[in-house]
């Protein structure tokens, strides 16, 4: 099974009031939700001519976090089909408690092929 960790301490710039989902200086939850996805990049194996995108996020931000707590973020792969990637996130502060936990789901393309596919704003 793979599995990758990426650790960070929450700023002033990760806070709910910054990201504005929500008014109070605590871990905002699109920051829990971009850092379990940072892990869940650095858990696949993927060719240089490839990368993944994120499908589906499945998340339960269970418990807050103040301004300079240090937060692990882990992606560890529990299923595999084809191109599909499903992997089980936990994040959890210095202390081990569990922030945050759930499921992200990531498809595996070829990067040329999926840019080709994308049009410019403005087009």
């Amino acid at each position: 099974m793979d599995t990758a960790s990426v650790t960070h301490v929450v700023g002033p710039d990760d806070t709910a009031r910054a990201l504005g989902s929500g008014d109070l200086d605590v871990l905002a939850t699109p920051r829990v939700l971009a850092w379990l996805e940072e892990a869940t990049c650095a858990a696949l194996d993927v060719t240089p001519e490839q990368t993944s995108v994120g499908t589906r996020v499945d998340l339960e931000h269970l418990s807050a976090s103040p301004v300079g707590a240090q937060v692990t973020a882990t992606a560890t792969v529990v299923h595999t089909d084809g191109r599909l990637v499903r992997f089980q996130v936990v994040a959890q502060d210095a202390s081990g408690t569990l922030l945050a936990s759930g499921e992200v789901r990531r498809v595996v393309v070829d990067r040329e092929r999926f840019l080709a596919r994308i049009a410019p704003v403005g087009d």
